[in-house]
Protein backbone atom coordinates (compact mmCIF):
# COMPACT_ATOMS: atom_id res chain seq x y z
CA UNK A 1 0.00 0.00 0.00
CA UNK A 2 1.18 3.34 -0.62
CA UNK A 3 3.03 5.02 2.31
CA UNK A 4 3.20 8.89 1.21
CA UNK A 5 0.53 11.05 2.06
CA UNK A 6 -2.80 10.83 -1.12
CA UNK A 7 -4.29 13.76 -2.10
CA UNK A 8 -7.69 14.12 -0.41
CA UNK A 9 -10.73 12.09 -2.26
CA UNK A 10 -12.86 13.75 -4.78
CA UNK A 11 -15.90 13.12 -1.50
CA UNK A 12 -13.40 14.76 0.51
CA UNK A 13 -13.11 17.90 -1.33
CA UNK A 14 -16.78 18.52 -1.41
CA UNK A 15 -17.28 17.73 2.33
CA UNK A 16 -14.21 18.19 3.97
CA UNK A 17 -15.22 16.99 7.34
CA UNK A 18 -16.72 13.94 5.98
CA UNK A 19 -16.35 11.20 8.60
CA UNK A 20 -15.37 8.34 5.96
CA UNK A 21 -11.66 7.27 5.59
CA UNK A 22 -10.04 5.88 1.72
CA UNK A 23 -6.67 4.00 1.92
CA UNK A 24 -5.45 4.83 -1.64
CA UNK A 25 -5.11 1.81 -3.94
CA UNK A 26 -3.71 3.48 -6.62
CA UNK A 27 -3.78 6.41 -8.55
CA UNK A 28 -6.40 8.53 -9.58
CA UNK A 29 -7.80 10.00 -11.89
CA UNK A 30 -7.72 7.11 -14.59
CA UNK A 31 -7.42 8.69 -17.58
CA UNK A 32 -10.22 8.65 -20.64
CA UNK A 33 -9.09 8.24 -23.58
CA UNK A 34 -11.10 8.47 -27.57
CA UNK A 35 -10.73 5.28 -29.55
CA UNK A 36 -12.06 3.80 -32.49
CA UNK A 37 -12.60 -0.20 -32.30
CA UNK A 38 -13.73 -1.74 -35.11
CA UNK A 39 -16.57 -2.70 -35.44
CA UNK A 40 -17.99 -1.50 -32.27
CA UNK A 41 -18.12 2.52 -32.16
CA UNK A 42 -15.96 5.30 -33.48
CA UNK A 43 -15.15 7.93 -31.12
CA UNK A 44 -16.16 6.06 -27.92
CA UNK A 45 -14.84 8.13 -24.46
CA UNK A 46 -13.37 5.59 -22.17
CA UNK A 47 -12.42 5.85 -18.87
CA UNK A 48 -9.30 3.26 -17.87
CA UNK A 49 -10.08 1.99 -14.44
CA UNK A 50 -8.39 -0.98 -15.75
CA UNK A 51 -5.27 1.16 -14.94
CA UNK A 52 -6.11 2.11 -11.54
CA UNK A 53 -4.27 -0.43 -8.60
CA UNK A 54 -0.45 -0.06 -7.80
CA UNK A 55 -0.43 -3.93 -7.54
CA UNK A 56 -0.72 -7.16 -10.49
CA UNK A 57 -4.99 -6.60 -9.57
CA UNK A 58 -6.84 -3.16 -10.68
CA UNK A 59 -9.95 -2.28 -11.82
CA UNK A 60 -13.44 -1.42 -10.12
CA UNK A 61 -12.78 -4.23 -7.49
CA UNK A 62 -9.48 -2.53 -5.71
CA UNK A 63 -11.75 0.86 -5.64
CA UNK A 64 -13.83 -0.76 -3.68
CA UNK A 65 -11.75 -2.02 -0.65
CA UNK A 66 -10.06 1.79 -0.70
CA UNK A 67 -13.16 2.30 1.43
CA UNK A 68 -14.14 -0.84 2.65
CA UNK A 69 -10.69 -1.96 4.34
CA UNK A 70 -10.09 0.99 6.20
CA UNK A 71 -13.87 1.00 7.54
CA UNK A 72 -13.17 -2.48 8.59
CA UNK A 73 -10.46 -1.52 10.99
CA UNK A 74 -12.28 1.29 11.98
CA UNK A 75 -15.48 -1.29 13.22
CA UNK A 76 -12.69 -3.27 15.09
CA UNK A 77 -13.22 -6.12 12.33
CA UNK A 78 -10.63 -8.92 11.75
CA UNK A 79 -12.50 -11.07 8.84
CA UNK A 80 -14.26 -10.29 5.33
CA UNK A 81 -16.72 -12.60 4.64
CA UNK A 82 -17.60 -12.57 1.08
CA UNK A 83 -19.16 -14.51 -1.89
CA UNK A 84 -19.11 -14.87 -5.40
CA UNK A 85 -18.13 -17.10 -8.32
CA UNK A 86 -15.13 -19.59 -8.58
CA UNK A 87 -13.78 -17.22 -10.71
CA UNK A 88 -14.59 -14.18 -8.92
CA UNK A 89 -12.16 -10.96 -9.57
CA UNK A 90 -13.72 -9.61 -6.43
CA UNK A 91 -12.75 -12.27 -4.27
CA UNK A 92 -9.08 -12.52 -5.80
CA UNK A 93 -8.85 -8.95 -5.46
CA UNK A 94 -10.33 -8.69 -1.63
CA UNK A 95 -7.81 -11.73 -0.57
CA UNK A 96 -4.80 -10.00 -2.05
CA UNK A 97 -5.53 -6.69 -0.58
CA UNK A 98 -7.61 -7.25 3.03
CA UNK A 99 -4.61 -9.21 3.67
CA UNK A 100 -2.50 -6.21 3.12
CA UNK A 101 -4.40 -4.30 5.71
CA UNK A 102 -4.20 -6.98 8.23
CA UNK A 103 -7.25 -8.75 7.45
CA UNK A 104 -8.57 -12.43 7.09
CA UNK A 105 -10.63 -12.84 3.95
CA UNK A 106 -12.95 -15.97 3.96
CA UNK A 107 -14.85 -16.79 0.66
CA UNK A 108 -17.95 -18.73 0.15
CA UNK A 109 -17.52 -19.50 -3.65
CA UNK A 110 -20.37 -21.27 -6.09
CA UNK A 111 -19.54 -22.92 -9.43
CA UNK A 112 -19.57 -21.18 -12.91
CA UNK A 113 -19.74 -22.04 -16.61
CA UNK A 114 -15.54 -23.64 -16.95
CA UNK A 115 -13.33 -22.34 -19.13
CA UNK A 116 -9.86 -21.36 -19.13
CA UNK A 117 -9.69 -17.92 -17.29
CA UNK A 118 -11.90 -19.48 -14.22
CA UNK A 119 -9.44 -22.27 -14.53
CA UNK A 120 -6.86 -19.66 -14.05
CA UNK A 121 -8.94 -17.77 -11.23
CA UNK A 122 -9.44 -20.73 -9.67
CA UNK A 123 -5.55 -21.34 -9.49
CA UNK A 124 -4.88 -18.16 -8.02
CA UNK A 125 -7.73 -18.40 -5.52
CA UNK A 126 -6.17 -21.37 -4.44
CA UNK A 127 -2.85 -19.84 -3.97
CA UNK A 128 -4.28 -16.96 -2.28
CA UNK A 129 -4.60 -16.19 1.65
CA UNK A 130 -8.09 -16.51 1.52
CA UNK A 131 -9.65 -19.40 3.54
CA UNK A 132 -12.07 -21.08 0.81
CA UNK A 133 -15.57 -22.64 0.96
CA UNK A 134 -16.93 -23.96 -2.56
CA UNK A 135 -20.40 -25.08 -3.49
CA UNK A 136 -22.27 -26.38 -6.26
CA UNK A 137 -25.10 -23.85 -5.99
CA UNK A 138 -26.52 -20.20 -4.67
CA UNK A 139 -28.89 -22.48 -2.89
CA UNK A 140 -26.40 -24.71 -1.33
CA UNK A 141 -24.02 -21.68 -0.52
CA UNK A 142 -27.21 -19.74 1.47
CA UNK A 143 -27.85 -22.56 3.43
CA UNK A 144 -24.44 -23.18 4.60
CA UNK A 145 -24.23 -19.25 5.35
CA UNK A 146 -25.38 -19.36 9.14
CA UNK A 147 -22.30 -22.65 9.27
CA UNK A 148 -19.67 -20.00 7.87
CA UNK A 149 -20.40 -16.96 9.51
CA UNK A 150 -20.32 -18.66 12.77
CA UNK A 151 -16.64 -20.77 11.51
CA UNK A 152 -14.79 -17.07 10.70
CA UNK A 153 -15.70 -15.68 13.31
CA UNK A 154 -12.33 -14.64 14.92
CA UNK A 155 -11.72 -16.06 18.36
CA UNK A 156 -8.16 -14.65 19.35
CA UNK A 157 -8.06 -12.40 22.58
CA UNK A 158 -10.77 -12.58 24.86
CA UNK A 159 -14.05 -12.02 22.74
CA UNK A 160 -15.53 -13.70 19.57
CA UNK A 161 -15.37 -10.50 16.76
CA UNK A 162 -17.93 -11.58 14.11
CA UNK A 163 -16.72 -11.34 10.51
CA UNK A 164 -17.93 -8.08 8.38
CA UNK A 165 -20.36 -10.20 5.38
CA UNK A 166 -19.59 -8.12 2.33
CA UNK A 167 -22.13 -8.89 -0.91
CA UNK A 168 -20.99 -10.66 -3.61
CA UNK A 169 -18.47 -7.54 -5.53
CA UNK A 170 -18.46 -5.20 -2.54
CA UNK A 171 -21.35 -3.86 -3.29
CA UNK A 172 -22.47 -2.71 0.11
CA UNK A 173 -22.86 1.65 1.01
CA UNK A 174 -19.59 1.46 2.21
CA UNK A 175 -17.80 0.24 -1.31
CA UNK A 176 -20.31 1.65 -3.20
CA UNK A 177 -18.02 4.82 -2.22
CA UNK A 178 -15.72 4.21 -4.55
CA UNK A 179 -18.15 5.22 -7.47
CA UNK A 180 -19.91 8.09 -6.23
CA UNK A 181 -15.69 8.97 -5.92
CA UNK A 182 -15.34 8.04 -9.83
CA UNK A 183 -18.37 10.56 -10.86
CA UNK A 184 -16.54 13.11 -8.97
CA UNK A 185 -13.63 12.20 -10.38
CA UNK A 186 -15.19 12.31 -14.27
CA UNK A 187 -17.27 15.50 -13.64
CA UNK A 188 -13.73 16.96 -12.74
CA UNK A 189 -12.16 15.72 -15.79
CA UNK A 190 -15.28 16.99 -18.11
CA UNK A 191 -14.35 20.44 -16.46
CA UNK A 192 -10.89 20.00 -16.80
CA UNK A 193 -11.93 20.31 -20.28
CA UNK A 194 -10.03 16.14 -21.04
CA UNK A 195 -13.94 14.86 -22.55
CA UNK A 196 -17.20 16.21 -23.35
CA UNK A 197 -19.75 15.41 -20.41
CA UNK A 198 -21.25 12.52 -21.74
CA UNK A 199 -24.65 11.67 -22.38
CA UNK A 200 -24.57 8.53 -21.56
CA UNK A 201 -22.28 6.06 -19.16
CA UNK A 202 -22.35 2.63 -20.07
CA UNK A 203 -20.91 -0.12 -17.28
CA UNK A 204 -21.65 -3.56 -16.69
CA UNK A 205 -23.58 -4.60 -13.46
CA UNK A 206 -22.33 -7.37 -11.73
CA UNK A 207 -23.43 -6.84 -8.61
CA UNK A 208 -24.12 -2.99 -8.59
CA UNK A 209 -21.83 -0.94 -6.65
CA UNK A 210 -20.10 0.30 -9.98
CA UNK A 211 -23.84 1.31 -11.42
CA UNK A 212 -25.26 2.84 -8.41
CA UNK A 213 -22.10 4.64 -7.18
CA UNK A 214 -22.37 6.16 -10.76
CA UNK A 215 -25.89 7.30 -10.98
CA UNK A 216 -25.72 8.78 -7.40
CA UNK A 217 -22.23 10.47 -7.87
CA UNK A 218 -22.97 12.11 -11.48
CA UNK A 219 -26.53 13.81 -9.69
CA UNK A 220 -23.97 15.08 -6.98
CA UNK A 221 -21.80 16.35 -9.52
CA UNK A 222 -24.49 18.37 -11.35
CA UNK A 223 -23.82 16.35 -14.62
CA UNK A 224 -27.04 15.53 -17.41
CA UNK A 225 -25.03 12.24 -17.77
CA UNK A 226 -27.00 8.55 -17.71
CA UNK A 227 -25.99 5.09 -16.77
CA UNK A 228 -26.84 2.69 -18.89
CA UNK A 229 -25.96 -0.65 -16.85
CA UNK A 230 -25.47 -3.90 -19.24
CA UNK A 231 -26.32 -6.81 -16.55
CA UNK A 232 -24.14 -9.86 -16.58
CA UNK A 233 -25.35 -11.76 -13.69
CA UNK A 234 -28.76 -13.72 -12.84
CA UNK A 235 -28.00 -14.73 -9.84
CA UNK A 236 -30.04 -12.10 -8.06
CA UNK A 237 -32.21 -9.39 -8.94
CA UNK A 238 -30.04 -6.30 -10.37
CA UNK A 239 -32.88 -3.84 -11.86
CA UNK A 240 -33.37 0.13 -11.86
CA UNK A 241 -35.43 -0.19 -8.43
CA UNK A 242 -32.25 -2.50 -7.22
CA UNK A 243 -30.10 -0.17 -7.94
CA UNK A 244 -31.74 3.11 -6.96
CA UNK A 245 -32.40 1.44 -3.31
CA UNK A 246 -28.69 0.64 -3.27
CA UNK A 247 -28.09 4.38 -4.22
CA UNK A 248 -29.97 5.77 -2.06
CA UNK A 249 -28.64 3.76 1.45
CA UNK A 250 -25.13 4.96 -0.04
CA UNK A 251 -26.81 8.68 0.28
CA UNK A 252 -28.28 7.78 3.66
CA UNK A 253 -23.93 6.65 4.54
CA UNK A 254 -22.53 10.04 3.48
CA UNK A 255 -25.12 11.87 5.15
CA UNK A 256 -24.94 10.14 8.10
CA UNK A 257 -21.01 11.00 8.01
CA UNK A 258 -21.23 14.55 7.63
CA UNK A 259 -22.31 15.11 4.18
CA UNK A 260 -25.44 17.34 3.20
CA UNK A 261 -27.14 18.11 -0.10
CA UNK A 262 -26.99 14.73 -1.25
CA UNK A 263 -30.00 13.78 -3.79
CA UNK A 264 -32.14 10.86 -3.37
CA UNK A 265 -32.30 8.72 -6.83
CA UNK A 266 -35.25 7.11 -8.52
CA UNK A 267 -35.44 4.06 -10.71
CA UNK A 268 -36.22 6.13 -13.49
CA UNK A 269 -32.80 8.29 -13.27
CA UNK A 270 -30.62 5.26 -14.40
CA UNK A 271 -31.10 2.04 -17.38
CA UNK A 272 -30.24 -1.17 -17.01
CA UNK A 273 -30.71 -3.65 -19.83
CA UNK A 274 -29.97 -7.65 -19.73
CA UNK A 275 -30.10 -8.16 -22.97
CA UNK A 276 -26.71 -8.95 -23.07
CA UNK A 277 -26.82 -11.36 -20.65
CA UNK A 278 -26.06 -15.06 -23.04
CA UNK A 279 -27.16 -18.19 -21.13
CA UNK A 280 -25.91 -17.13 -17.48
CA UNK A 281 -23.47 -15.65 -14.92
CA UNK A 282 -20.19 -16.04 -16.32
CA UNK A 283 -20.85 -17.48 -19.46
CA UNK A 284 -19.50 -15.73 -22.94
CA UNK A 285 -21.56 -14.80 -25.70
CA UNK A 286 -20.92 -15.03 -29.85
CA UNK A 287 -21.19 -10.97 -29.39
CA UNK A 288 -18.79 -10.81 -26.21
CA UNK A 289 -16.15 -12.56 -27.69
CA UNK A 290 -16.35 -10.34 -30.60
CA UNK A 291 -16.10 -7.03 -28.92
CA UNK A 292 -13.34 -8.56 -26.60
CA UNK A 293 -11.33 -9.41 -29.72
CA UNK A 294 -11.79 -6.05 -31.75
CA UNK A 295 -10.89 -4.24 -28.16
CA UNK A 296 -7.67 -6.12 -28.63
CA UNK A 297 -6.70 -4.20 -31.73
CA UNK A 298 -6.66 -1.15 -30.19
CA UNK A 299 -4.86 -2.33 -27.13
CA UNK A 300 -7.52 -2.74 -24.48
CA UNK A 301 -7.49 -5.99 -22.28
CA UNK A 302 -11.07 -7.72 -21.99
CA UNK A 303 -12.83 -10.30 -20.76
CA UNK A 304 -16.25 -11.94 -22.35
CA UNK A 305 -18.21 -12.11 -19.20
CA UNK A 306 -18.22 -8.60 -17.79
CA UNK A 307 -16.56 -5.84 -19.71
CA UNK A 308 -17.01 -8.22 -23.26
CA UNK A 309 -20.87 -8.25 -23.15
CA UNK A 310 -21.21 -3.97 -21.89
CA UNK A 311 -19.03 -3.37 -24.92
CA UNK A 312 -21.24 -5.79 -27.22
CA UNK A 313 -24.15 -3.31 -25.83
CA UNK A 314 -22.32 -0.56 -27.32
CA UNK A 315 -21.76 -1.92 -30.34
CA UNK A 316 -25.44 -3.13 -30.94
CA UNK A 317 -27.00 0.19 -29.74
CA UNK A 318 -24.71 1.89 -32.02
CA UNK A 319 -26.70 5.55 -33.00
CA UNK A 320 -29.61 4.89 -31.25
CA UNK A 321 -27.19 5.40 -27.63
CA UNK A 322 -27.07 9.18 -26.78
CA UNK A 323 -23.87 10.47 -27.34
CA UNK A 324 -21.00 11.33 -26.33
CA UNK A 325 -21.00 7.78 -24.95
CA UNK A 326 -18.42 7.06 -21.86
CA UNK A 327 -17.58 3.43 -21.98
CA UNK A 328 -15.93 2.40 -18.13
CA UNK A 329 -13.36 0.06 -18.85
CA UNK A 330 -13.39 -2.01 -15.45
CA UNK A 331 -11.53 -4.94 -15.76
CA UNK A 332 -8.84 -5.64 -12.93
CA UNK A 333 -6.26 -8.49 -13.82
CA UNK A 334 -2.77 -6.90 -15.56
Amino acid sequence: MPSSPAAPSQLHRRWPGLDLTRRPLGTAPTRVEQVDIPGVADGLWVKRDDEFGDGPWGGNKVRKLEWIIPEAQRRGVRTLFTVGGIGTHWGLACARYADQGGLRTVLGLVDQPVDDHVREQWERLVASEAVIHRFRSPRQLRLAAPWLLARACDRSGLRLTPPWYLPAGGSNPVGTLAYVETALEIAAQVEAGELPEPATVVVPIGSGGTTAGLTLGLRIAGLRSRVLGVVVNDSFPLDAAVMARLANRTGELLRSRGASGVPTIAAGDLDTRDDWLGATYGDPTPASVAAVAAAARVGLDLEPVYTGKALAAVADLGASLPGPVLWLHTHGPR
